[in-house]
């Protein structure tokens, strides 16, 4: 089964230390003027997802959002989470850290993509 959004090794480890800290967490998305592309964690009460978020599903046991607007620009494309060192979103649960989330894609294939549907 294909998955629309995956996480590397690396950023499961720290999403693991991430929930030793803060408990339950949630990954979203979005295309925002400040965080630009970024996906953002934090803590699950933290954050309210509206009408416009999409699921794409969970990485590390956690849900993973992103915006509807988004959603149609990556629809084609697999996420795949990682951990590069340097300062992301001031908001996201990573930034005490000194790494951040980053985004990579990987286009699905055209079977992918109808096993999708």
């Amino acid at each position: 089964m294909v998955e629309r959004v995956v996480a590397t090794k690396k950023a499961e480890d720290l999403i693991a230390r991430l929930k030793e800290t803060y408990g339950a967490l949630l990954f979203h998305q979005s295309g925002g003027c400040c965080d630009g592309s970024s996906p953002m964690c934090f803590p699950e009460a933290e954050f309210r997802t509206g009408p416009s978020d999409v699921l794409l599903g969970e990485i590390a046991g956690c849900p993973f959002y992103i915006g509807a607007a988004q959603f149609e620009y990556w629809a084609h494309t697999q996420l795949i989470i990682d951990v590069v060192p340097g300062r992301g979103g001031g908001f996201s649960a990573e930034a005490p850290e000194g790494v951040r989330f980053l985004t990579r894609g990987r286009v699905f294939s055209e079977a992918e993509l109808a096993s999708l549907g």
